[in-house]
């Protein structure tokens, strides 16, 4: 049982010490991931006569955080294409400050009556259950 036990451990430490060999498979050609794309070369900024920025100050071509956030959510200055302008034309513009006017107490609504109420709470389906009843 012991000549058994040494056997087995001297194997088992041949394998691992094998396993770290000049000729397994570490130490195998492989392209260097530095060397796949050249780094272009340094150029001099055409400007000489930049100053640093001051610190705290907001980068001159970003704004304010609070404009980015009116930018992304209402358009920015950005030019559109032809396609989009075209949509826009078609689709008509809302009036400016719309958002604005949306929530006032003194915004006039169109009262559509119990009908269209009695729709909208109709259960979905089209079963017997999903029916509207018609005044009349």
């Amino acid at each position: 049982m012991r000549k058994l036990t040494t056997t087995i451990l001297a194997l088992g430490t041949a394998t691992m010490l094998a396993g770290c060999g000049g000729g397994g498979l570490l130490n195998r050609d492989r392209p260097d991931e530095f060397a796949v794309q050249r780094q272009a070369p340094l150029v001099v900024p055409p400007d000489f006569n930049m100053v640093p920025p001051a610190p705290g100050a907001p980068r001159p071509g970003e704004g304010t955080a609070a404009q980015q956030a009116l930018d992304v959510l209402f358009g920015g200055p950005a030019p559109r294409s032809a396609v989009e302008v075209s949509v826009l034309d078609r689709a008509g513009t809302a009036e400016p400050g719309i958002r604005s006017k949306v929530g006032d107490p003194d915004t006039n609504t169109v009262a559509k009556g119990p009908l269209t109420r009695d729709i909208v709470a109709a259960p979905e389906g089209d079963g017997a259950a999903a029916q509207a009843v018609i005044p009349g």
